[in-house]
């Protein structure tokens, strides 16, 4: 197939298209950014099967002509991932790029008889729902409260209201909490994980110093990668969302313990009383996402846990020296 993947050259892009290659596809990223020179390396060995387009999701013009090359799917992961710092500074760019900037995508998509777009939406959708239940799955009613989670929210409304007008085969996906390679902070996304957060302390030559254990549902990158693929491929979804999750709580600081493990040297614990921390929480509590949807229709389960990922991360580190 060939895929085209707004937002490619970011975190999640980038995991994607890595998924998508591996399995034998031909990828397409458009981001206004360059694609990283590490991760162009790393990518280099699948060739000519990879393509970098540079353009603004804005530019209605430019999509319709990466559009009209011909594509079998796209992926709709051009997004301001905002905290409440970024929120404040910037409201109307959260709406503009994370709901209306799909608009002429789907347009574009539908006119041009693309069998597949996959929208990469986010358990914020959840919003204050996710303190009221032991488990959130794809029927919960969700209750937005951030402007980045009622963005979200709203783009699978339009995703989907779009399908049902036009005939298009749309779905959106809700990613939990999300880590792993590729991952940076930048211009539109301040919320880095705490994963991420400590590897940077690491780098620093820090101790990672933990202000809460950090429960959340953490998923590995690849691990979505690998499901939104699933979902590319697939013939015929029963369903137009799907939650995509560990399904499990566990503590970022248990993540950091198993990382500094096998790395001597590096130290990772909760912070003392009086003793200051850089890392920062993102969000409140949220109840884990349901996974049952993805496992009973297509026997998905995320590979990666804790210490697993923790491994894996570690042995990406050390051929991407450079990217913290």
């Amino acid at each position: 197939m060939k895929v085209l993947i707004f937002g490619g050259a970011g975190f999640v892009g980038l995991n994607v298209a890595d998924a998508l290659l591996a399995r034998g596809h031909d990828v397409t990223l458009y981001d206004r950014a360059e694609l990283p020179p590490s991760a162009r390396r790393s990518l280099a060995d699948y060739g000519m099967r990879l393509k970098a387009v540079q353009g603004d999701i804005t530019d209605a013009v430019a999509i319709d002509a990466v559009i009209a090359e011909g594509c079998d799917a796209i992926v709709l992961g051009a997004a301001v991932t905002a905290g409440e710092e970024l929120e404040r500074a910037s409201t109307a760019r959260v709406l503009e790029i994370n709901v209306m900037a799909q608009i002429p995508v789907l347009l574009s998509a539908i006119r041009h008889g693309v069998r597949r777009v996959v929208n990469l939406s986010s358990a914020s959708a959840y919003g204050a729902a996710g303190g009221r239940v032991d488990v959130l799955d794809e029927e919960t009613p969700c209750d937005p409260v951030s402007f980045y989670a009622i963005s979200k929210f709203t783009s699978e409304r339009s995703v989907a209201r779009h399908a049902e007008l036009f005939g298009g085969d749309f779905l959106s996906v809700r990613l939990s909490a999300l880590f792993g390679p590729w991952e940076k902070p930048s211009s539109v996304r301040d919320t880095p994980s705490l994963q991420y957060q400590i590897l940077a302390a690491f780098a620093r030559g820090a101790p990672a110093l933990m202000p809460e254990p950090g429960m959340r549902d953490w998923i590995y990158a690849p691990d979505a990668a690998e499901a939104v693929a699933l979902l590319i491929e697939a013939e015929r979804p029963r369903h137009r969302l799907y939650n995509i999750s560990r399904g499990e709580l566990w503590p970022a600081l248990q993540w950091g313990e198993a990382f500094a493990a096998l790395n001597p040297g590096l130290q990772c614990r909760l912070a003392a009383s009086g003793e200051k921390t850089g890392i920062k929480l993102h969000g409140p509590y949220r109840a884990p996402l349901s996974v049952s949807r993805m496992a009973d229709e297509f026997g998905w389960r995320a590979r990666f846990g804790c210490a697993e990922s923790a491994a894996e991360m570690s042995v990406w580190l050390t051929q991407h020296k450079e990217w913290i």
